[in-house]
């Protein structure tokens, strides 16, 4: 139940957050260290980024690959 719950919880976020990064940005301010670091429009590649590592995260999760890639990488630590 769990992961059927955040299967379609969130992957709509992810692309809602893709899709009104303008709305958000316009709401909540710009970020200076984005700005600074990834150049003019970083708030903007910023929170396209966020959306989608919030998507390919709750696909991984409720697909069961989320374990199985973390479990990989600790093999290696």
């Amino acid at each position: 139940m769990n992961k059927i719950l955040v299967f379609f919880l969130g992957l709509p976020l992810g692309l809602v957050i893709v899709i009104f990064r303008y709305k958000i940005i316009q709401f909540t301010g710009k970020l200076p260290w984005a700005e600074e670091k990834l150049g003019a429009g970083g708030t903007y590649t910023l929170m396209i980024g966020m959306g989608f590592v919030i998507w390919i995260g709750c696909l991984m999760y409720s697909l069961g690959s989320f374990d199985e890639f973390f479990l990989a990488v600790a093999k290696f630590l």
